[in-house]
């Protein structure tokens, strides 16, 4: 697996699920963390969102694998918020290597029922502040001219479309096609942009009633049904990835051993996407 040593990463929603799994993988091979997430409630959001607890629950695990961490709560949403958390990791830890634009939410509704609100928190959050996690770090990186990777977390979402989550389509396919621009635009900088696409992941924003309401097609399914179900979106005969999974590609990207790996949609999704899936018994 890849090393990271001696490298400086941000993650935005790095308080759980994911973000955190992605601070733990690349601090175990030996990166420090710059660790961002709002830590509050969005209203559009019909679950609930990480907490201050979850932010400090991942800097002390970064720091029991005796990696240093900066944690700061900032909204993805606001530029400046983002600029200071970066000047503040850069000024503390000397450096920023590794960008991982990982926050985001999810919601649902049919796209005619959709509300305004619902429409631009989402674009807001998992579009828009993945512009603004770019904008806020890529000057830093173009400076120390020492190259550099960002990793987009889109999902087979945005590889292909879904009912239902008509925004969320939208944004994840926005970010796959940022990727795609960004990885042209940073190359002769060194910079490399990829982005990861995960099928269902265990993780909060999976593992709640909204989602298997939506994952079902009815109100009012457990987890246990949902596991049995949702199989059936996998090739491989499992309902979901774990966090890690993600997080062994995302340090893949971040490593040297993608040297040049840039401009790619890298999957991590079971078989999802396969067009052809024998019914798992």
């Amino acid at each position: 697996m890849g090393r990271v040593e001696g490298k400086v990463a941000l993650i935005t929603g790095a308080a759980r699920g994911q973000g955190r799994t992605h601070a733990l993988r690349l601090a175990e091979e030996g990166a420090d963390i710059i660790a961002i997430d709002l830590c509050s409630q969005l209203d559009t959001v019909p679950y609930a969102l990480a907490s201050e607890a979850d932010l400090e629950e991942t800097a002390k695990q970064v720091e029991d694998r005796d990696r240093r961490i900066l944690t700061r709560q900032a909204d993805v949403r606001d530029l400046g918020q983002l600029q200071a958390a970066v000047a503040d990791g850069v000024s503390e830890l000397g450096h920023l290597d590794i960008v991982c634009g990982n926050a985001g939410i999810l919601s649902s509704a049919p796209a005619w029922e959709l509300s305004e609100e619902s429409w631009q928190e989402m674009i807001d959050v998992n579009l828009t502040g993945v512009w603004k996690t770019i904008r806020a770090t890529v000057p830093q990186m173009i400076e120390q001219g020492t190259g550099g990777s960002i990793i987009l977390t889109s999902s087979i979402f945005g590889l292909q479309g879904a009912p239902n989550v008509v925004h969320y389509v939208a944004a994840k396919h926005g970010v796959t096609g940022m990727m795609r621009a960004l990885a042209i635009e940073l190359a002769p900088h060194g910079i490399r942009v990829n982005s990861v696409h995960p099928t269902t992941v265990d993780t909060a924003m999976v593992q709640n009633p909204m989602t298997y309401e939506l994952l079902l097609g009815r109100s009012g399914a457990s987890r246990a049904e949902a596991e049995a179900e949702v199989k059936a979106m996998n090739a491989l005969p499992v309902p979901w990835v774990e966090a890690v999974d993600i997080s062994n590609a995302v340090l893949y990207l971040a490593s040297d051993e993608a040297r040049y790996v840039t401009g790619t949609t890298h999957i991590v999704d079971a078989g999802s996407l396969s067009p052809y899936k024998i019914p798992h018994a």
